[in-house]
């Protein structure tokens, strides 16, 4: 199955699995695992906004950096310009938070509510280059179903 099609089944999944009536902890732990269930990946997870900072939430991977300022690193870009971020070498990205040294490409999604960032939802790589549009296209529309 090509990855456009994966994404649709994924798609179809997440709309199953997350309920408006339940916090978004609880939808978040399932849809980084459906995320990693579809690409596994080296990290998939969430951060949420708590007051002035990126406070980790549910993901999948090893462990993680619990904290991230606001602009800080791939995660703190895309809180601040509200804009996804994908980035093909972290090793080449100025400010870049080196949660793991295995991460080589990344692709941050900010999730909005209202105009507001709430969370990201970030995916780390092993592979250099692991991202494009279509994972940028596919993971918006997921984010909106938050």
């Amino acid at each position: 199955m090509n990855k456009e099609n994966k994404y649709k089944t994924l798609l179809i999944a997440a709309k199953v699995l997350i309920y408006k009536d339940v916090d978004d902890i609880a939808n978040m732990a399932n849809i980084s695992r459906l995320i990693m269930e579809h690409f596994p990946n080296h990290w998939i997870g969430f951060y949420r906004v708590q007051a002035d900072k990126l406070i980790l939430g549910p993901f999948q991977g090893p462990i993680a950096c619990t904290s991230i300022n606001f602009g800080k690193g791939v995660c703190g870009a895309a809180w601040q310009t509200k804009q996804t971020q994908i980035v093909d070498d972290v090793h080449q990205h100025p400010g870049h938070i080196a949660c793991s040294a295995l991460s080589n490409s990344e692709i941050v999604v900010p999730c909005i509510r209202g105009n507001s960032v709430y969370a990201v939802l970030d995916v780390d790589s092993t592979e250099l280059n692991a991202f494009d549009e279509t994972d940028q296209r596919y993971l918006e529309e997921l984010v909106t179903y938050l």
